[in-house]
């Protein structure tokens, strides 16, 4: 199944094993629909919560074990149960999307990394219970690379992000670099706003790079899809820089033929 708003990763792809390819669809279901209901469309502010508080009313019948009253927490619930998977880890998601409601700034790194820890981390940390793979140092790794892709897709959609009043750059990163979110505002590149993409960049790479040893711990097929998944951000990292971080005129992203270069990479990783 491809994934429609991180399109540059795969989710439940052929790489993994068919039994467990259904449980990881219905939890990108309850995540993506979860997500559209923060962010897509003309709801009211009050509209979105009044949502995201049905979800997590849902969550709350299942934890009490009681049947929950749309057939995608159905499914979900049989999944939870199936595989003994952390009922907060899905708060947490929750708990991130209604953020992005009412949160538009970050005032630095360390609040945006909190937003990451909800909003990108839980996803990891289920497959891994999924797979039976939860020591500390496996889903600590698994963090770095979620978190890591997390903070891709927000250097990736700067100019997508301004359009719905959002601005993920930390704010005391601006004026190190001499730049403001006016620039953002206008699309006003310099070699200025190149550093600070090759900063933030820099730091993504960097917790990239902390989780990648995961691969060598997880099964063979599992190991193959996170091989790409990683690559696949580094590699929009890649086309960010060859633009000097010119992400108002153009969105970077990938194509086909940069999943042979991935293929390629992944094996010698």
């Amino acid at each position: 199944m491809s994934v429609d708003h991180y399109e540059n990763f795969p989710v439940a792809s052929l790489l993994l094993p068919r039994a467990l390819r259904q449980p990881i669809e219905v939890i990108y279901r309850f995540a993506r629909s979860a997500d559209d209901i923060a962010d897509e469309g003309d709801a009211s502010s009050d509209e979105r919560l009044a949502g995201l508080a049905t979800y997590q009313a849902e969550l709350d019948r299942i934890a009490a074990g009681t049947r929950p009253q749309t057939p995608l927490f159905v499914e979900l619930a049989k999944v939870i149960s199936a595989h003994a998977l952390p009922i907060q880890l899905f708060r947490d998601l929750l708990d991130a999307f209604a953020q992005d409601v009412v949160k538009k700034r970050y005032a630095d790194y360390p609040e945006l990394l909190d937003y990451c820890r909800r909003s990108a981390n839980p996803v990891g940390r289920l497959v891994l219970h999924l797979f039976g793979r939860t020591a500390p140092e496996h889903l600590e790794q698994s963090d770095c690379i979620c978190t890591a892709l997390q903070l891709i897709n927000f250097w990736q959609d700067v100019a997508v992000d301004w359009q719905k009043d959002r601005v993920y750059i930390p704010q005391t990163d601006f004026p190190h670099f001499r730049l403001s979110e006016d620039d953002i505002a206008h699309s006003r590149w310099s070699a200025n706003w190149a550093a600070l993409m090759d900063f933030e960049m820099d730091r993504a790479t960097a917790l990239m790079k902390r989780g990648a040893p995961l691969v060598h711990a997880l099964p063979g097929r599992l190991g193959w899809e996170i091989r790409l998944t990683i690559q696949g951000g580094l590699r929009i990292f890649e086309r960010i820089r060859q633009v000097r971080g010119d992400v108002f005129t153009r969105r970077p992203k990938l194509g086909k033929w940069d999943w042979l270069v991935l293929a390629g990479r992944s094996i010698r990783m």
